[in-house]
C-alpha cells in the first residue's frame, strides 16, 4: 500500500469512526483527555500497521479494540483500573432506571457531553471538537472567534470538566430537555460546516452533512413531538433538497439568487415544509424556537417558484421573531439582506454598516459580501467591486473565494 493510499484510507477512517470509537473509550476512561490520547493513539497504530496488515474491513470496530486496550492499559498503568471499574458504563448495566435509550453512540455521547455544568458555547463547541471530530480552526470559525480564543475555551471546559468531577454516564431520561438546546446547536453546526465548509477547495463537506442528517433522525425518533427537534430536521430536508443546485457544471458557486429551481428535489421540499409547519404548529403561541424559526424562513425561500418571488415580507417577518428569541449579528446580516427586498438596497446598506462595527462581525466575509452586493444593485460597481474583493479576501474556502473575485473583476454579472 502506497503512502497516499494510506494517508487516504486513515483519512476516511476518521471521518466515519472519530465519533463512535471517542463514544466507547470514554466510557472506559471517564475522562475526555484520556479518550482522545487513546483514540488519537489507535489512528497512529493504524498509520504504522495497516502497510503490513492492510486496511480492515471495518476501520471503526479496529479502532475502537486498540483504542480501548490503549485506554485500558494507561489505567493499568495508573494503578487506578480496581477504582474505576465500578464506573464502567455498560448500557444496560449500571444506567439510572429512567435512562432513555439512545442507540446511536455519537448522539449518546453528545447528551453526556452537553452537561449543563458548562455554559452553552462551551458545551457546544467541545462536543463538535471531540465528539464530532471538528478541528479547532473549524470550530473557532463556527463561532466567529480566533483560534487561539477558541483552543483556549476548550481547554478551560475539560479543566471545569475534571476540577468539577462531572459524571460521564448517559444522562437519565428526566435530564434530556435540559441538555437538548446544546446537542441541537451541535447538530445543527455540523450541518452549517458540513453545508458550506470553512476552509478547503470543496464547498461542502458531504461526511458532516452526513453525521447531521443522521443526528437528526435519531433525535427526531428520540423526540417526535418536540418542535425544535422537528425543526432541525426541516433545515435539513430543506438544504439537501437544494444542494444539487448550488454548483454550476464547472464546480462554480450558484448563490440562491442564480440557482435552476427545476433542479430541486421536490419530494425533499415537501417533506422538509411539512416539518417545518409541524415544527411552528407544536410551538408555543408566539414563542416559537430559533430551530422551528430556521425552518419555517427556509420553507418560504423553498416554497418560492423564483427568488424574485419569494415572500420577502415573510421572510423578514420571521427574522424579527428569530432575533427575538435568539439574538445573532448573522442573524442581523441576514434579515438585513432580506430586508433590501422590501424596503431597497439603500435603506438596508444602513444597516449593514451598522452592523459591521459589531466587533463579533470583524472578519467575517458575509458583511462585505451582502454590502456589496447591495452596493451593485445600487449601480456603485466600483464601491462593490472593492467590498466582493474584501469578502474573498476574509474567506478560506475556494469556492466561495472563487465566486468572489470573478464578481469583484466584473460587480455587474
Amino acid at each position: 500500500m502506497g503512502r497516499d493510499e494510506l494517508t487516504d484510507a486513515v483519512a476516511d477512517a476518521h471521518r466515519r469512526g472519530w465519533g463512535r470509537v471517542l463514544a466507547t473509550v470514554v466510557r472506559v476512561t471517564r475522562d475526555l483527555d484520556a479518550a482522545e490520547d487513546a483514540v488519537q493513539e489507535a489512528f497512529a497504530a493504524a498509520l504504522e500497521l495497516w502497510p503490513d496488515q492492510g486496511v480492515p474491513a471495518d476501520t471503526t470496530a479496529w479502532l475502537t479494540t486498540v483504542a480501548r486496550n490503549r485506554a485500558l492499559d494507561a489505567l493499568r498503568r495508573e494503578r487506578t483500573l480496581a477504582r474505576k471499574l465500578p464506573l464502567l458504563i455498560v448500557p444496560g448495566d449500571d444506567a439510572p432506571a429512567d435512562v432513555e435509550p439512545i442507540e446511536d453512540e455519537r448522539l449518546r455521547l453528545i447528551f453526556t457531553c452537553c452537561h449543563p455544568a458548562l455554559a452553552l458555547p462551551a458545551r457546544v463547541a467541545l462536543t463538535l471538537r471531540l465528539v464530532c471530530g471538528v478541528p479547532t480552526p473549524d470550530v473557532a470559525r463556527l463561532f466567529l472567534v480566533t483560534q487561539p480564543t477558541m483552543a483556549a475555551r476548550l481547554t478551560r471546559a475539560k479543566k471545569k470538566i475534571q476540577a468539577a468531577g462531572i459524571p460521564y454516564r448517559v444522562p437519565a431520561a428526566h435530564e434530556l430537555p435540559d441538555r437538548l438546546p446544546a446537542a441541537l446547536a451541535v447538530v445543527s453546526l455540523l450541518l452549517t460546516e458540513g453545508h458550506t465548509a470553512s476552509r478547503g477547495d470543496s464547498l461542502r463537506r458531504p461526511e458532516l452533512v452526513r453525521t447531521a442528517t443522521e443526528l437528526a433522525e435519531v433525535l427526531a425518533e428520540l423526540m417526535p413531538d418536540e418542535a425544535e427537534v422537528l425543526g432541525l430536521l426541516a433545515t435539513v430536508r430543506l438544504a439537501a433538497a437544494r444542494s444539487a443546485a448550488r454548483l454550476d457544471t464547472e464546480g462554480g458557486l450558484m448563490p440562491l439568487s442564480a440557482q435552476d429551481r427545476s433542479l430541486w428535489d421536490p419530494a425533499l421540499i415537501e417533506d422538509g415544509c411539512a416539518l417545518a409547519g409541524r415544527a411552528m404548529r407544536r410551538s408555543s403561541p408566539g414563542r416559537a424556537g430559533p430551530y422551528a424559526l430556521h425552518a419555517a424562513i427556509a420553507a418560504v425561500h423553498s416554497e418560492a417558484p423564483s427568488y424574485e418571488a419569494t415572500d420577502w415580507t415573510q421572510v423578514v417577518a420571521l427574522y424579527d421573531l428569530l432575533l427575538a428569541v435568539a439574538p445573532s449579528p448573522v442573524t442581523a446580516l441576514a434579515r438585513a439582506a432580506a430586508w433590501s427586498h422590501v424596503a431597497g438596497p439603500a435603506a438596508a446598506l444602513d444597516e449593514v454598516t451598522a452592523l459591521a462595527a459589531d466587533p463579533r462581525l470583524h472578519g467575517y466575509y458575509g458583511v462585505p459580501a451582502v454590502r456589496a452586493d447591495l452596493l451593485r444593485r445600487l449601480g456603485r460597481n466600483a464601491e462593490a467591486a472593492a467590498s466582493f474583493a474584501e469578502a474573498a479576501a476574509s474567506t478560506a474556502n475556494d469556492v466561495e473565494r472563487s465566486y468572489l473575485l470573478a464578481r469583484a473583476a466584473d460587480p455587474a454579472l
